[in-house]
């Protein structure tokens, strides 16, 4: 489809909620706010509704998708969650944590939102918008990040329609999400373990396993190439070369700065814009200057790496 703004944009007030919950109960795709990014949201127990998204995202479909719940009772639902689970989703729910837990026999989710695999991704988010979603539909909400596979993930509504415009129904525009980066995902093992699957704004304190395409597929965001903006990207750049625009840090300034103060919080928030505007500028190379691996520096520099691959 071609034009502009071919999807509809909807305030995610009262009324622009009801007509997403309208949507989603016919299988249509809306794209919605998230304390982390927007998602795509669609009903994970339809299969036509789960197909729409890996359409409209031009998705693997070996890569599984995240469902949301409204909290703990209903993820218990779709899948088993040991003590272990269970302590981690009590500490963190509502918020930025995905739990991979093995998945109930009886879950009556659609077969692609799992991708085959005996395990299913769970969140319980904490963004008012999406809770306002869960509380008003019957079902849990299949919703990976709303823009094209591997393409830039979206903070914005505007980012939402640079890749997806036309190819579903409807973004509710809730303004720019806070944290910046996807959830923290985390695999609870059967023997208790915790297997950190992707980094995000919740640090849990355990070794990552192994990256790149040796390791399964498990979760969302473990694919080597991911969040590309279409142009190289060269990494810990003090400065840029004239081709390049740059994405600065700290001391380093750029044409686009994550955070001036050097604050790696306020980098994840920047994270997705600053490489969605230069994905539009006009130089052709894009440089990155150094971020620390600290706190959520870590989620950054998983990211920009996935970008540059």
């Amino acid at each position: 489809m071609s034009g502009k703004n071919v999807t509809e944009v909807r305030l995610a007030d009262p009324d622009g909620i009801a007509e997403a919950v309208r949507i989603l109960e016919s299988g249509g795709l809306v794209a919605v706010p998230t304390e982390t990014v927007y998602g795509l949201a669609a009903r994970a127990d339809s299969a036509a509704a789960v197909a729409r998204i890996y359409a409209a995202k031009g998705r693997p479909d070996f890569n599984p998708l995240i469902v949301h719940v409204a909290g703990l009772a209903e993820a218990e639902r779709y899948g088993v969650f040991s003590p272990a689970a269970r302590a981690l989703a009590q500490a963190h729910w509502p918020g930025p944590l995905t739990l991979v837990v093995p998945r109930r026999s009886d879950a009556g989710l659609a077969e692609a939102v799992t991708a085959g695999l005996p395990t299913i991704a769970l969140r319980a988010p904490a963004h008012p918008v999406m809770q306002a979603l869960l509380a008003a539909v019957d079902f849990p909400l299949a919703a990976p990040s709303a823009n094209r596979s591997g393409f830039i993930s979206p903070t914005s509504a505007a980012h939402v329609l640079t890749s997806l415009d036309g190819r579903i129904a409807m973004v509710l525009d809730g303004g720019i999400t806070a944290a910046g980066v996807e959830s923290t995902i985390a695999a609870v093992r059967a023997d208790g373990s915790i297997d950190e699957l992707r980094p995000g704004p919740i640090p849990l304190g355990v070794v990552a396993g192994k990256e790149g395409s040796a390791r399964p597929i498990e979760a969302p965001g473990q694919l080597a190439s991911h969040y590309a903006p279409g142009k190289p990207v060269r990494l810990n750049a003090a400065r840029a070369e004239p081709d390049e625009f740059l994405i600065g840090f700290g001391m380093v300034q750029g044409d686009c700065t994550l955070s001036a103060s050097g604050d790696v919080t306020e980098a994840a928030a920047n994270l997705y814009a600053c490489l969605h505007e230069a994905a539009r500028a006009p130089q052709l190379r894009i440089a990155v200057a150094p971020v620390p691996e600290d706190a959520v520096g870590r989620a950054v520099n998983d990211r920009l790496r996935r970008a540059a691959a």
